[in-house]
């Protein structure tokens, strides 16, 4: 229960970080931090009560935020169920990250390196050291996630080569970095999975909206949580 509970907490919290981060970005890790515990405050109290249009938003927000909540606490409880607990705790941290940058990308279009290299760091970190606990189906060793790291990193610069006529933008700086991420936690070979995968969801996306282009973190992000359940 206590999963569930902390996962919705934190899902709670999701829009306003990401709203945050699209009011200071770019910025450096440690004004963000400090933006995030104490933010700008430019609107009135009085002007706020009597804005219709600022009433709509506040509830547009909360509606949002409730919606990341039960999403979130939803996919922390099945992390408890599915995933050995030696690896629990590292994975609501995957999922979470995950979380906060698909809202993220998808309101500025960015995915910000100081949640992507983290991300990074925090799967070599729990590939060098949880492997030793067990739970092998599930942790690659450390050799295995330096190499998904590297394929995640090295397979989309590739594929845009091919694609870059066509589609110069198939592949932004913030895409490749948290597909070099994700390759660190799950693997080498999970990363051509996961490649497809995303394409395959940004495809979908892309007829629901009827358009072209788009943020493709949304995609790596619902592709990398199909991998961690279903892979």
């Amino acid at each position: 229960m206590i999963y569930a509970l902390s996962g919705f907490i934190f899902g709670l919290l999701i829009p306003y970080m990401a709203r945050r981060f699209a009011k200071f970005m770019p910025a450096t890790p440690g004004y963000a931090l400090y933006r995030l515990l104490w933010p700008v405050k430019r609107v009135k109290k009085e002007k706020r009560k009597q804005s219709i249009s600022y009433n709509r938003l506040v509830k547009r927000y909360f509606m949002r935020s409730l919606g990341w909540a039960v999403i979130t606490s939803a996919l922390s409880y099945s992390a408890y169920i599915c995933i050995p607990n030696i690896a629990t705790g590292w994975y609501l941290a995957l999922i979470w990250i995950l979380l906060l940058l698909y809202e993220i990308d998808e309101r500025m279009m960015l995915l910000p390196d100081m949640l992507t290299v983290p991300l990074l760091i925090l799967g070599f970190t729990f590939a060098a050291f949880a492997f030793e606990g067990g739970g092998y189906d599930v942790i690659p060793p450390a050799q295995i996630s330096a190499l998904g790291a590297a394929a995640g990193y090295v397979l989309p610069i590739l594929a845009s080569l091919f694609l870059i006529r066509k589609y110069p933008d198939a592949f932004g700086g913030g895409d490749i970095k948290l597909l070099a991420a994700v390759g660190a936690w799950l693997g080498l070979a999970a990363v051509p999975y996961l490649i497809l995968i995303s394409c395959v969801v940004f495809a979908v996306f892309s007829i629901i909206k009827r358009q072209r282009a788009g943020a493709f973190g949304p995609a790596i992000v619902i592709a990398t949580l199909i991998l961690v359940f279903f892979g």
